[in-house]
This record gives C-alpha cells, sequence and structure tokens, in this order.
C-alpha cells in the first residue's frame, strides 16, 4: 500500500498494492519472498503493513555494518522478518539459503531490493527453489483509481471492445507527467521536479555503487540524459558512447547498471524462429515517464505548445502501465517490440505463456486512421493464428473496430478497466 493524497482520481489515505494477494500466496509456501523494484515505489510501505514481522533495513549503517561483518551471524535467529534493502549486502543472501536448509518454514524471510537482484552475480543461483521473486513498480493507474486492472485479460480474451476510458487531453497529460511514484502523485508539478532531481542525484551518488563499480561516475548524470534522449529507439552504445567520450564495452557496462536500478530499460526485439527478419537490436524504455519528462526537461506548457514532444513521454507511460499490469496478474506474460528490416514497427509486443500475441501501437493524438495499423497488420500476418488482437491506444474515449482483429482504444482504458 502507498499512501497518495484526495487530489488524486479515486484515491483514499492508503492505495490498495494489487500484488499483495500473489505475495500472500508465496508467503504461505515459500520460505523467502524478494520484492524488487525502484527505490521510493512503495516497498518498505508495502512490507511494514505485514503484521507480526520484525524490520530490520540496511539503509540503517548499524544494521548494515553488522550484516555485512558477519552475515551467518546476522541472519542465525532471525524468524518471520523483513529486511529492507537487501541489495546493499548482497552477501547476506548466501547465509539466508543455508538459514532456509536448515529450516524450509514457510514466510520466514520477506525480503526487498532497489535493484534488479537476479542480475547480480550468484544471488540466482544461491536461492533458487527457495525464494520467489516479485517486482513491483510505482503506482498504476489502476491502483490510482481503484479500478479493477483487467486490461490484459481483456485483451487476451478477445474482448477490446468492451474497454473503455475517459481521460483525455489536458487530463491525460497531468496523469503522464505525474508519473507514479507516490512522493511525485501527491506533489503539485514544481515541487514534483524537484523531488525528481533530488530522488536521480541520490541515485546515481549511493545506489549504483552496490550494483556495479563505476570507475567513471561523474558521467552517470550525462549519459542518463542521453539516454534519456533516445526513449522509444534502438539503442546504439557506440553513439551514446560518443557523445560522452566512453568507448560502447563500457557504455554497456554502465547502461547495465542504470538498468539494475530500473532508471532504464531495454525492451528485447520479438522473435520467434520462424520470424528471421527482425531487427536484433533492444529498444530503450523508461519505466516512468514523470522520470523522463524531467530528465528531458519537458513541462506541461512546452506539450501545449508542441504535441509531439508529448510522443515519447506517452510511450514511456504506457510501458510502465504494462509492466505494472503484468506483475500482479495469474498469467506470464513477455513484453518486447516489432521492427522489421523494412521497417515496420510496433511499440510494444505481448506475448502470454500460450505464444498468443497481442500488438500495441501508441499515438498522441485524437485520431486514429488506417495507416497507424501497417505496423500491426505486419505482425499480425508474420504471427498468424497466434495473433488475438492489434490495439492502437489513442487520445480518445471510444473503443472502435478497425478491420479485423484490429481496434482503436483509448489510453485510459489502461486503468478504467
Amino acid at each position: 500500500m502507498d499512501p497518495s493524497t484526495p487530489s488524486v482520481p479515486g484515491a483514499t489515505h492508503w492505495i490498495a498494492r494489487y500484488l499483495k494477494p500473489r505475495v500472500d500466496e508465496a508467503l504461505a509456501d515459500t520460505p523467502a519472498v524478494l520484492i524488487d523494484g525502484p527505490r521510493q515505489s512503495g516497498k518498505t510501505t508495502f512490507c511494514r503493513r505485514f503484521a507480526n514481522r520484525r524490520y530490520l533495513t540496511l539503509d540503517d549503517a548499524t544494521t548494515l555494518a553488522s550484516a555485512r561483518a558477519d552475515p551467518t551471524g546476522f541472519v542465525r535467529n532471525l524468524n518471520i522478518v523483513t529486511i529492507d534493502e537487501v541489495q546493499r549486502a548482497p552477501q547476506l543472501l548466501i547465509a539466508i539459503k543455508q538459514s532456509i536448509d536448515e529450516n524450509r518454514m514457510p514466510g520466514r524471510f520477506l525480503l526487498t531490493g532497489s535493484a534488479n537482484l537476479m542480475q547480480l552475480p550468484t544471488i540466482a543461483e544461491s536461492l533458487a527453489g527457495r525464494m520467489e521473486r516479485f517486482q513491483m513498480f510505482p503506482l498504476s493507474g489502476a491502483e490510482i483509481a481503484a479500478a479493477p486492472g483487467r486490461w490484459l485479460s481483456q485483451v487476451f480474451d478477445a474482448t477490446p471492445a468492451e474497454l473503455t476510458g475517459s481521460e483525455t487531453g489536458a487530463a491525460l497529460v497531468q496523469r503522464v507527467l505525474a508519473g507514479g511514484y507516490p512522493e511525485c502523485v501527491k506533489r503539485s508539478e514544481g515541487r514534483r521536479n524537484a523531488w525528481l532531481r533530488s530522488y536521480i542525484d541520490a541515485l546515481l551518488a549511493r545506489d549504483v555503487s552496490d550494483v556495479a563499480h563505476i570507475e567513471k561516475r561523474h558521467v552517470l548524470p550525462r549519459l542518463l540524459e542521453c539516454l534519456a534522449q533516445t526513449a522509444g529507439q534502438l539503442s546504439n552504445m557506440t553513439q551514446l558512447g560518443g557523445a560522452i567520450g566512453l568507448d560502447d564495452k563500457t557504455t554497456s557496462k554502465y547502461v547495465a547498471a542504470l538498468e539494475l536500478l530500473h532508471l532504464v530499460h531495454r525492451v528485447q526485439p520479438y522473435s520467434r524462429n520462424a520470424l528471421s527478419r527482425l531487427v536484433k537490436s533492444p529498444k530503450l524504455q523508461f519505466p516512468d515517464a514523470a522520470l523522463l519528462a524531467e530528465l528531458r526537461g519537458i513541462r506541461r506548457p512546452q506539450i501545449e505548445r508542441d504535441r509531439h514532444s508529448f510522443g515519447p513521454l506517452l510511450e514511456s507511460f504506457v510501458y510502465g502501465e504494462l509492466l505494472k499490469l503484468s506483475t500482479w496478474s495469474d498469467e506470464r506474460f513477455r513484453l518486447s517490440s516489432y521492427r522489421d528490416k523494412d521497417q515496420s514497427e510496433v511499440d510494444f509486443v505481448i506475448e502470454n505463456a500460450a505464444l498468443d500475441v497481442v500488438g500495441v501501437e501508441v499515438k498522441a493524438a485524437a485520431s486514429v486512421g488506417g495507416n497507424d495499423f501497417a505496423g500491426l497488420r505486419k505482425l499480425a500476418k508474420a504471427v498468424g493464428q497466434s495473433f488475438i488482437a492489434g490495439i492502437v491506444l489513442y487520445d480518445g474515449t471510444q473503443t472502435l473496430p478497425m478491420g479485423e482483429r484490429m481496434w482503436a482504444t483509448p489510453v485510459s482504458s489502461l486503468w478504467s478497466s
């Protein structure tokens, strides 16, 4: 759960996090549960709502020193405990593994981390079969609005005609610029921008050292700004590195560190063995649109003057919403992008466990035409019978059929359905 304010549509003092039922189930039958995601996304508040658990945070200097000095001794007498920010002492996870091997009682350890611990060396192996992992991102539109959050289920059930939405124009811009961090959602625009700048500075000054050895830390702010300028585009490490004086190998290493902290994501290209003409480079995306807007220096007046500046922010926002919708779903979804060598593109390809596919295009416009479905039609042809629907999310209120298995759907349906 996360605190918010009545100024947020549908908000109450506490906003229920839709991940909770899945975490409850995991704690009932699994010794360790890990929740990782960006700092300030609500993990600590969420975990402290679980009753009758001792709480320890490695953001406390003394607790951190103890965990690092004697991991085995630190864990020895712990039972039914929450350990916050565990990435600050990754060696602690080896001691937790040993403790679980001695006592496999469910729910013993509830762990949180502000880095993708599964990509850190030795971590994935150390708790394999002993730990269930969940990701928690900042607040979703569905959580803020107390909506069902079933958008993915509806589109894969081939019922997009039932999707509705109401926020358009200035209201949609406001929603996107607010992002999902609880501290951003409840602040005015000016105060939100100040918080975001402090947030970025703090992550680059402290947290990055927990996940990687960065020799030239002073280049990270500039690198992050360069990444923001290429959001939604194919990643080119040589070009990015050249802009800040780094070779492509070092650039890749630094981008990977920023990815571990959930500041930026590389979205892999969609592929099946039968699809041999796809470009293999990933696309860069920012999981939070407010963060991207701050890094690009985009404010509401600029969007009012130039609607084109809103496009990358809206695409980032949709990416974040799709990620969040997938985290609490009972079904596993894979998110990728599509681009073939003829330059036909689809912003997002969503694939379920049965390999069924839904394509999603994002348009920062109030109307949709046939040409907006060109990439989706190419994807449908390539995928064949596994193609469920092609959806263009747009700045409107009505869901309209646009051809066989093709739909124009409001962006705001993501949190209204």
